[in-house]
Order: structure tokens, then sequence, then C-alpha cells
């Protein structure tokens, strides 16, 4: 090749390679961009903490409804202006545990049901702060308020409605000012405020329709307001669990740990009597040993179990399949878990007698645990490790317990 062609050879091929790289990082950009735009949403990890009281807001009928920036239980955050194409726009304040709030539960979600073909958005929201909320308050249900726990309720519910939550520092519920769990607000096509308070006027289900509620959007969505002495109603249920409401739950969780703990021998004999449960309490025992590792585990499961329900007709034992001489170190382990509470140890180490008694679906192995009725009829039994949110809804669900008044 001359050195003309040489020359002239140079800058194509420069050309060429500026050309490739332009493409390739196009290509980069392009497959990065749709990436992104693929991605699922960030998961939200929600992150409850105590905050100084602050004042509550109270809105009045006229009043434009407050901004808000939620994250949902899909994961996603919803925004107010998110539901701008309705004409009424519904917001619940509700929460797990509250049994009114169970109670208008189904009704809630009918009311959304009757309701799609229409231009009527609804919207729950949990502002409860998971860290003032006792065991002892939730002995009306099987889940309190975490934010996870809320997508355990939605999906046993089939919640037909996003459901957010605000109970890190209720940043945004402030400003609504809910006073109970259920309180509803119905705010009209410019989300000025049409009507707030209770969905309607009768706690148990079956007893009401959520006439209230209906009447609101119904008189919403024709552009009329209600009556002044409709307009806002008491908003009867649970009290808000406001962030800076801890004092008691402090208390009340020193005490628990103060409480004494013991620990009875039981013969074979006196375990048969336990198993016929000749009471009227629902019965729970669980058998384990301080070698069982799973039983370890899950054991302070059955603690806050005792301490959710203990107040109803609901009674947790443990029994301890130690050996006798280990009754010292199985009392330390209760002591170190606050098993104030009926706490036992076979008082022999024939084992195989034991588990006569427990029954023949019992293959020996811990642990086992039984939810006994009255008059002996074991209604729910665990072979291994329990799931403690399925347990705790068959004893909720019990109709020796209930959800309701």
């Amino acid at each position: 090749m001359n050195s003309k062609l040489k020359f002239l050879a140079f800058p194509v091929a420069l050309v060429g390679i500026v050309l490739l790289f332009s493409q390739c990082n196009s290509t980069s950009k392009e497959n990065s961009e749709t990436s992104l735009e693929a991605s699922p949403p960030t998961t939200f990890v929600a992150n409850p903490i105590v905050v100084e009281e602050q004042p509550i807001g109270k809105l009045a009928i006229g009043d434009a409804a407050p901004p808000f920036n939620l994250p949902g239980i899909d994961d996603a955050f919803h925004k107010l202006e998110d539901y701008s194409d309705a004409d009424v726009l519904v917001i619940n304040f509700t929460c797990n545990h509250c049994p009114t709030a169970q109670a208008y539960e189904d009704r809630f979600i009918d009311v959304v049901d009757y309701y799609k073909s229409k231009k009527v958005a609804f919207v729950a929201i949990s502002a409860n702060s998971p860290i003032g909320i006792l065991p002892e308050e939730l002995s009306y249900t099987d889940l309190s308020d975490t934010f996870e726990e809320m997508k355990i309720r939605a999906k046993d519910k089939s919640y037909n409605f996003p459901y957010l939550y605000d109970g890190d520092t209720h940043e945004f519920s402030l400003a609504y000012g809910p006073t109970a769990t259920p309180h509803v607000f119905v705010f009209d096509k410019e989300r000025k405020l049409s009507y707030s308070g209770r969905i309607d006027a009768s706690e148990k289900p079956g007893t009401a329709n959520a006439e209230d509620l209906r009447k609101a959007i119904d008189l919403t969505l024709q552009g009329k307001s209600l009556p002044e002495a409709e307009a806002q109603t008491p908003a009867f249920g649970c009290s808000m669990k406001w962030a800076w409401k801890n004092e008691y739950t402090i208390k009340t969780n020193k005490a628990w740990k103060e409480k004494e703990v013991t620990i009875e021998k039981l013969s074979p004999d006196g375990l048969a009597d336990l198993l016929k449960n000749d009471t009227e309490e629902l019965l729970l025992v669980n058998f384990w040993a301080t070698w069982c590792g799973p039983c370890i585990i899950e054991y302070p499961e059955f603690v806050t179990i005792q301490r959710m329900f203990g107040e109803r007709d609901f009674q947790f034992v443990s029994v301890s399949m130690d050996s006798p001489e280990q009754s010292a170190k199985v009392l330390k382990y209760l002591k170190g878990k606050s098993s104030a509470l009926p706490n036992y140890i076979m008082d022999t180490d024939d084992k195989y007698k034991v588990i006569d008694i427990v029954g023949k679906d019992w293959d020996g192995s811990l642990p086992i645990t039984l939810l006994i009725e009255p008059g002996g009829n074991v209604a729910y039994r665990v072979l291994g490790t329990i799931d403690a949110n399925e347990l705790k809804r068959e004893i909720v669900d019990n109709p020796l317990i209930g959800r309701y008044f």
C-alpha cells in the first residue's frame, strides 16, 4: 500500500472506532434505562420511633384534604393526587388489632365493591404506632399494627382498596386528626371535606350496612351537602396509638418482667387431669425441653400469646420434658423469658408414659402444642414448631374467644 492509501485508511478506521463506541454507549444507556423502568419498587422498611407529642388536627366541613405520600402494602408510595380522577375520595383510618375496626371490616369491603362502577376512590390508612401497642391490647386479634402484619391482614381479608402505613411518625395522619379506629373522611371532587365520622351507628356485624358512609358518598356524588347535624359524627372505636403515648407500654412491660416465675412437678396422672381441661377456658399446652433447639426459639411466642389472651377465657401452660433433676435449669430458662404463667416439669423419666397420655397422634418428637377446648376436645394440634400467626388465628376465631365484643 502506498503512503497516500495508508494516510486515507487511518481516518476511516478512526471514524469507525468512534461510531462503534458511540453505538455501544447508546445501547448501554438504553439498556440501563430499560432496566430502571422494569425494576420493581423499592421495598419499604418501617421504622416506628418515639416522637414528641404534637398537635392533632381537626378538619372542618369544607376543609381541603391534607396531602399525603405513604407506603402501601404493595410497597409502592401513594399520594393524594394519585386519586384525582375520582369524583369522591373516601379515606378510612383503621388498623389491624382493634375489635371495632374488625367489626366494620367486611362492611367497608362491601362498600368499596358496591361503588366500584362509580367514580369513587377508597383508601385505608393505619396511623397507629406499633411501639405503643401492648400484647394485652391484642386480645381480640391475631395481628398487631406493624407494616408487615398489615400485609397479612390485607391478604387474609382480600382487601379491595389500598392499605397505607403512617405508623413511623404519623407525618400525614396528624393533619387529618382521626380520633378512633375506624374513622372515615369523605371528600368531594375538589377534595373538600363533606363528611367525617362513623361508618354507621351499629358496631355488631350484621346489624347495619354502612348507612352513614353510603349516604355521605351518594350525596357527595350528587354535589349535595349533608345536613349540618349529620356531616360530622363521633367515631367510636379504639383510641389512636400515637407514638408519644408509650409510657404505659414501658410500665406494663416492666411489671410483667418483674412477675414471679415458678415451676411445679407434674405427675402422669396430673397431666391426664390437665388435658381433660375441666374448666370453662380454652387451654393451650406446649410440651418442650431446654435441649430442644426449636422449642427454645419459639417459646417466647407462647409468653406473648398468654399476655394477649390471658384476660379472656384462655390459659397457656408449659410442660417441660426435661429430666426431673433438671428443674433448676428449666426454671432459669423460664425466668429469662418472663414466663409468669403455669409452668410444669414432668416428675418422671418415663417419656413413653407421657406419650401414651397425650395420645397416639404424638410420635414423641418435640415440640408439640395442643389447643384444648373445655371437656378435653383438641381443637388444634401442632407437631413441631408453630406458625405463630396461624395459632393466634385459631385462638381468636375459636367461639370461646372471638374478635368482637
